[in-house]
């Protein structure tokens, strides 16, 4: 049997296929605004719970939908009575993971460590068949662990390893943080390899190493008219941390792209020694090896970003439009799911949306971007995956609470009813105590701790815990003591987990700390009693 790639198929599908009549969508279009001439509905909601997460989406040919889950399987949605929602789900498979697409007869997904397929047979939901392994024993690291995949039109599998590291320093995400020789690192990490999609059981070491200088890059995808990949590439953080003699933090908050890239063999994109900054309009040397804020990098040694995004907008799934039922143009272009900001402090947060790069009629990026779905109210969905229909509709998913939408173009100019959705379920917790604008602890929580705790204790969402009515904060001293000199390593092994490992700053003097810990908890744990430097001193000599 002769096997056409997926996403020529799809092309072609979608190309020849415009649907009867278009859904009836919602009256306030699911809780997105859209350009003029867009609807949504809600397709599914719902779909996850606890601490799992809805990430990458698979349109299949029939209209079934299949959305992979970062801690359990892989839901299959079909429509089952006609109206355009999905009715019937299933779970199947397991291990958790981010990616999931089809090519040929086959639906792939990828778990942390490993790529596998099922055979697809369109009469079937769940597929029948077991699952085979197609790559195995990959890194299993502490962070950036999603293993993103697309497919060329040779049917071979590109498969990203990030780097569990912000840069390749010592120690890292840390004041003074000294960068290393990546070389070494660089061979099994931040990179694509490419591997035999029909092969089963092959390692890291069987595949072609494609590319290098990644730190992370989930949204990739083949753009067939042009024939190449392109992806975008999450841009590193905590400049003001590392350096705070040349970065404070807006240059943390705004310096730094997501930077789209034609991605071509051979191709190494300058991670970890550089970053671009979207306001310079240049790659700059990174402060672990000797940037301050000025110097640059080598010229002409790295690419510049075909598209530079705002930073920490964080890219998940990317997809180019396939179809014909929207306008011409969208044809060609890419839509990239962005999860949203953690870490843009003391700006607001930022990036919670779809946005759509415009590509010509060669496959070629125009160089610009603009916002094609975003949140209708005050609260946040963070975008996880983004599929093309067969019929040229657009699925986008949200990842904390696992609803997913089906944008349509209905050329309609009315605008919809206001947005009067329930945002997504947060913890409870009580409101942080008023800060306390004149404490001493207080200058080295907002350089240190407020870019991922937030200037107000408020956490960032699954990434890092909120300081209110935190155990360990309201706790005993010596514990959080402990936890500022060591890290998450200095953590009780029961508490709840989070996706990003704090790092230890033994470098801080006891007073510091003492400053530190007294106001985390005379701010967020109601408790006055100060701490001095000599009890800082004490703990810490303690084995």
């Amino acid at each position: 049997m002769t096997r056409t790639p997926f996403a020529l198929l799809a092309f072609a599908c979608a190309a020849a296929i415009l649907p009867a009549a278009l859904p009836a969508p919602d009256p306030d279009n699911g809780g997105l605004t859209l350009p003029p001439g867009f609807r949504a509905l809600i397709v599914a909601d719902d779909l996850v719970s606890g601490r799992n997460q809805l990430r990458f989406l698979a349109a299949a040919p029939n209209g079934d939908l299949y959305a992979k889950t970062i801690q359990g399987g892989i839901i299959a949605l079909r429509d089952a009575d006609g109206d355009s929602r999905f009715e019937r789900r299933q779970e199947f498979g397991a291990g958790g993971g981010t990616g999931i697409g089809f090519h040929g007869d086959w639906l792939y997904h990828s778990t942390n460590t490993a790529v596998y397929r099922y055979p697809y047979r369109s009469g079937e939901l769940v597929p029948s068949g077991a699952p085979e392994r197609i790559v195995r024993d990959l890194p299993e690291q502490r962070s950036h662990a999603a293993k993103a995949f697309a497919f060329d039109d040779q049917g071979r599998l590109l498969l990203e390893v990030g780097s569990p590291y912000n840069v390749y320093s010592e120690p890292d995400r840390q004041l003074g943080a000294k960068g290393m020789d990546a070389t070494e690192h660089l061979r099994h990490h931040g990179g694509f390899w490419r591997f035999d999609a029909d092969r089963t059981d092959q390692t890291q070491a069987d595949g072609f190493h494609f590319s290098t200088g990644h730190r992370h890059c989930l949204a990739i995808a083949w753009q067939p008219v042009a024939r190449e990949f392109f992806m975008v590439m999450m841009g590193r953080d905590n400049l003001s941390v590392v350096a705070p003699d040349f970065y404070d933090a807006l240059d943390n908050a705004e310096r730094v792209a997501e930077e789209l890239h034609r991605l071509s063999e051979g191709a190494n994109l300058g991670w970890p020694y550089s970053y671009w900054d979207p306001i310079k309009q240049a790659r700059m040397l990174a402060p672990e090896f000797g940037g301050d804020n000025r110097r640059r990098a080598e010229p002409d040694r790295y690419p510049a970003p075909l598209v530079s995004f705002p930073a920490h907008w964080a890219p998940l799934q990317m997809a180019f439009y396939a179809g014909a039922q929207f306008p011409a143009k969208y044809r060609g272009g890419a839509f990239i799911a962005f999860h949203g900001s953690w870490n843009r402090a003391p700006l607001p947060q930022d990036g919670y949306n779809i946005a759509f790069a415009p590509f010509d009629d060669r496959g070629a990026p125009l160089g610009t971007y603009e916002i094609f779905a975003a949140n209708a109210g005050p609260h946040r969905f963070r975008m996880g995956g983004v599929a093309v229909a067969p019929d040229g509709s657009l699925f986008i998913s949200e990842t904390d609470r696992g609803r997913i939408w089906r944008i349509v173009y209905t050329g309609e100019q009315t605008a919809p009813a206001a947005a009067n959705v329930a945002p997504p379920p947060a913890p409870a917790a009580p409101a942080p105590a008023p800060m306390h604008a004149e404490h001493p602890g207080r200058a080295v929580y907002n350089r240190l701790c407020a870019t991922c705790h937030m200037p107000d204790g408020s956490g960032s969402g699954r990434l890092n815990p909120g300081l209110a009515a935190n155990a360990v904060v309201a706790g005993d001293p010596r514990v959080l003591v402990d936890v500022i000199l060591r890290g998450s390593a200095a953590l009780p092994k029961d508490r709840p987990k989070y996706a990003n490992m704090m790092p230890g700053f033994a470098m801080l003097e006891d007073q510091q700390v003492a400053d530190l810990v007294s106001y985390l908890r005379s701010t967020f744990g109601n408790r006055a009693t100060a701490l001095t430097a000599e009890q800082v001193a004490a703990i810490r000599a303690q084995p």
